[in-house]
């Protein structure tokens, strides 16, 4: 298929003005974004994107689970669409670039076509997929989940947040529940820009990321049990110190994480001490080990070194313990022909680049199991995401841009 020519680039000014508009709805307390899923800023933000969708003549579908799908026609009418996209909604604390970049880089690409009156043979739509972040309503990535067949949509709607609202019940008060039959679509290929969320290209001086891989999860909640006890008065060889085994358990997750550097990663985020008093040794905790790698056989291999050496830690500390697996997915590969497509555009654009492995759930690895897929990364300053102090520069939104633009294209295939 025939590339772009090399001198197509995005209008980068219009991309970044249209990131800093968005960037109103919803902000943050101290310069980013919280635009939570289904809530009333989220409506706010799709309602805008939708707008300026239509201004760029496309036609807006939109399914039961809220995934909004932006298309601009192509010549072919039998041709399956080119999709490409991410996702609008934030963390309570996120920035103004993640998953937002993705969205409204897509439609950069149908306004730059439009500009240079370029037609495609393959359709082009852009998606913003509901609640990638999982925050209000978890797991992650859950309308994409629902699209790939990982989640049934029922399951989906009876997710709750803290406050007993269930998800459905909240699309459709906000008034973004379709009627449109969710991952009825075909997709011929899909392709996600998305900030790094690491220090890895800044570090480097690159400027793109050709994501070839995404890497799998494995999430164990583990409960120590101990016995509570007076820090005071109990003496140190009769102590059954719950936080103490968590600590050396702790020691060893980190151990084994490095043994397999340097794509995976261990370590534990959510820790619940009981009861959790000044004066009282730890009878119980409770925490969640999330390791990381993209490769199956080294996930498998970090779970089965966890369960023996923590039973052995706690056996000789007079601690029992137990393990629940309580989430996960497996690493991905993404299509090697679409991971093509996204090398030889940063090439044709003298972008410097290099390989990298998303260190993050995307919806593009859900995606990746029902369609072609591939990933664009950019630097972000520092690696800091899921803060409201996430930034990265308007050339590196530029970039990106450009090179998913290229990628899309191609894919797309232009009509002479």
């Amino acid at each position: 298929m025939a590339a772009p020519t090399d001198n197509l680039k995005i209008n980068g000014e219009r991309l970044w003005d249209s990131l800093m508009e968005m960037a109103k709805i919803g902000p943050g307390v101290a310069g980013g974004n919280n635009r939570q899923t289904v809530t009333d800023e989220d409506g706010e933000g799709r309602a805008l994107f939708q707008k300026w969708c239509e201004d760029a003549g496309c036609t807006m579908g939109l399914d039961q689970m809220g995934n909004m799908f932006a298309r601009r026609e192509g010549t072919d009418p039998d041709a399956l669409p080119v999709y490409v996209g991410s996702h609008l909604d934030t963390q309570p604390t996120g920035g103004k670039y993640d998953g937002v970049l993705g969205v409204l880089g897509g439609l950069e690409i149908l306004r730059t076509l439009n500009d240079l009156d370029i037609k495609t043979k393959h359709p082009i739509v852009v998606t913003n997929w509901t609640n990638e972040e999982g925050t209000r309503f978890a797991p992650a990535m859950l309308s994409s989940g629902v699209f790939a067949g990982i989640h049934t949509q029922d399951w989906a709607y009876d997710r709750e947040d803290a406050d007993g609202k269930t998800f459905g019940d909240e699309l459709k008060r906000i008034g973004w529940r379709g009627e449109e039959e969710v991952g009825a679509r075909k997709m011929h290929a899909f392709f996600e820009l998305h900030i790094e969320q690491g220090p890895i290209l800044e570090a480097e001086g690159k400027d793109i990321g050709v994501v070839t891989h995404g890497q799998g999860l494995s999430w164990t909640q583990v409960t120590i049990t101990g016995k509570d006890s007076h820090t005071g008065s109990t003496p140190m060889p009769m102590r059954r110190n719950a936080g103490l085994g968590m600590a050396r358990v702790l020691e060893l997750v980190d151990e084994i994480a490095l043994s397999h550097a340097p794509d995976a990663v261990g370590a534990a985020g959510h820790i619940d001490v009981y009861p959790n008093s000044r004066n009282v040794i730890p009878g119980k905790v409770v925490f969640t080990i999330d390791f990381r790698s993209p490769q199956l056989e080294v996930i498998e291999d970090m779970e089965q070194r966890l369960r023996l050496g923590a039973a052995t830690i706690c056996e000789e500390m007079g601690l029992s313990v137990e393990f629940e697996k309580v989430g996960g997915f497996d690493p991905v590969a993404f299509d090697e022909g679409c991971v093509t497509a996204v090398r030889s555009a940063a090439e044709r654009l003298g972008y410097s680049h290099r390989n990298i492995i998303s260190g993050a759930g995307h919806d593009a690895c859900w995606i990746n199991r029902v369609a072609p897929t591939a990933m664009v990364m950019c630097p972000c300053v520092d690696g800091l995401s899921h803060n409201e102090a996430e930034e990265i520069s308007p050339d590196w939104a530029r970039a990106g841009a450009d090179v998913l633009f290229h990628a899309v294209v191609e894919t797309a295939e232009i009509v002479e």
